[in-house]
């Protein structure tokens, strides 16, 4: 359960070496969360990032978790879910993709869907499930400001995310009153190790800066986190231009 603060004693990071969900894990291990759990693909990254938890006071371990696929969800996530109440899921795992080669070959367009989009709606389901089961919880989704209009520089990951975005906001609007909230973050340019390289957008922000922000939302119980705030403004004017002035901007 949570504590008196808001905050989660026991937190599911989908995704276990995000950028964004260890900073999201590390803000919470410093206020009260007690018990970690790291999900993801067996590696030396995996492992490193529950260690480095633990140095910090947690009970954190590392579950084998594949995004891609889907048969194996119910089983693992179920498995995590009969050995105690979990009060936080964070849904952090996507890829960008590069979207010229992603053109050139759909089959790498169709796993950065797979990944952004099909993972997580199975995961999610059975994450919700579950958190409904014990009557109490939060799902933070990390969805991102792309998802709100498709860019010619990005439709393909632009796409898969506006996917994760309206389903998570779906769920959200099923589970109201049944005591597990759901929360979406639409985080902007993350300086992070998966846009290294990149050229910076306006409003760029950083992993702890979406950790705080999720830790302030959770404490709200929003549905909706921008970060950072100012891109809820912007994303409200864009969304409304015209497409031929749209395809011009600079963008």
């Amino acid at each position: 359960m949570k504590d008196a603060f808001g905050t989660p004693q026991s937190l599911l990071v989908l995704g276990g070496t995000s950028e964004i969900g260890l900073a999201t894990a590390r803000r919470l291990v410093a206020r009260r969360t007690r018990t970690v759990r790291l999900a993801g693909r067996p590696s030396p990254a995996l492992d490193s990032a529950a260690a480095s938890l633990r140095d910090l006071g947690a009970d954190a371990r590392t579950v084998p978790f594949d995004a891609l696929d889907p048969a194996t969800h119910e089983e693992v996530l179920g498995k995590l879910f009969a050995e105690g109440d979990i009060d936080m899921v964070l849904l952090a795992f996507g890829v960008l993709g590069d979207q010229a080669r992603d053109e050139a070959e759909p089959l790498s367009a169709v796993r950065v869907a797979q990944t952004n989009y099909t993972g997580a709606v199975s995961s999610g389901l059975v994450c919700a499930g579950a958190l409904q089961a014990q009557g109490h919880g939060s799902l933070v989704v990390l969805s991102s400001v792309a998802a709100e209009r498709a860019r010619r520089a990005n439709f393909i990951y632009g796409s898969s995310k506006a996917g994760l975005d309206a389903f998570a906001q779906g769920l959200g609007d099923a589970l109201h009153g049944t005591g597990v909230h759901v929360m979406v973050v639409r985080p902007g340019f993350v300086r992070s190790k998966m846009t290294a390289g990149l050229p910076e957008a306006p409003l760029a922000t950083t992993p702890e800066a979406v950790a705080e922000a999720i830790e302030t939302g959770l404490r709200r119980r929003s549905e909706t986190v921008w970060v950072p705030g100012q891109l809820r403004l912007v994303m409200s004017a864009l969304r409304h231009v015209p497409r031929p002035v749209f395809r011009r901007l600079p963008l």
